[in-house]
């Protein structure tokens, strides 16, 4: 029996629609583990706040990960700790940077001041950041193969995985707190 074509069509493009929705993403990003393990839980319990170790430059711009030389300052020897020793062999004694996996950094045409946001209307950094404090373990690094940056700066993929609230800094984030507090915001604002 020979079906008509627009069902013979449907019935070819139902199961390529879903292949593509389940597969696409997993084709898309790949994930990357972290050079080392980091619990935030123990250096907040610990009383550290998120900019001891992430500053924020003088022109509000974002300063990136904490020095090696900062880490050093509390782990310059060896213990009993597995991830503190790996920290120390393979980045404090030889004096390189550990190659953290940056889940916020942003394309270079995009500019996001911090002080107006931490400073001036004083959020909390969780507020687009995530709970990171209450963190034991590091997030699964989603990377997208053909740009390069990182799940969470786009948000869920279109089979809505990916980051929850508060675990992505993407432009609807950014246009809907705007919008919520009553400031309109003009794309130049961010987009240079």
């Amino acid at each position: 029996m020979k079906l008509p074509a627009p069902v013979s069509f449907a019935v070819g493009l139902v199961p390529a629609l879903a292949a593509g929705w389940l597969l696409f993403p997993r084709l898309l990003y790949k994930t990357e583990a972290q050079p080392l393990p980091f619990n935030h839980k123990v250096h907040t319990e610990g009383g550290m706040g998120c900019t001891d170790c992430h500053a924020t430059a003088e022109n509000g711009r974002f300063t990136g990960l904490p020095t090696t030389e900062a880490c050093a300052g509390c782990h310059a020897e060896k213990g009993d700790n597995a991830g503190i020793n790996a920290l120390v062999a393979s980045y404090v004694e030889p004096g390189r940077e550990v190659p953290w996996l940056v889940h916020a950094r942003q394309p270079d045409n995009v500019y996001f001041p911090h002080a107006p946001h931490v400073t001036g209307d004083k959020l909390a950094c969780a507020r687009c950041h995530g709970p990171h404090g209450a963190s034991t373990a590091t997030r699964t690094y989603a990377v997208n193969r053909l740009s390069g940056y990182s799940r969470d700066i786009w948000g869920p993929s279109l089979a809505r995985v990916g980051p929850k609230d508060g675990q992505g800094m993407k432009m609807s984030d950014c246009i809907q707190c705007h919008r919520a507090g009553g400031r309109e915001s003009a794309c130049l604002d961010c987009h240079k």
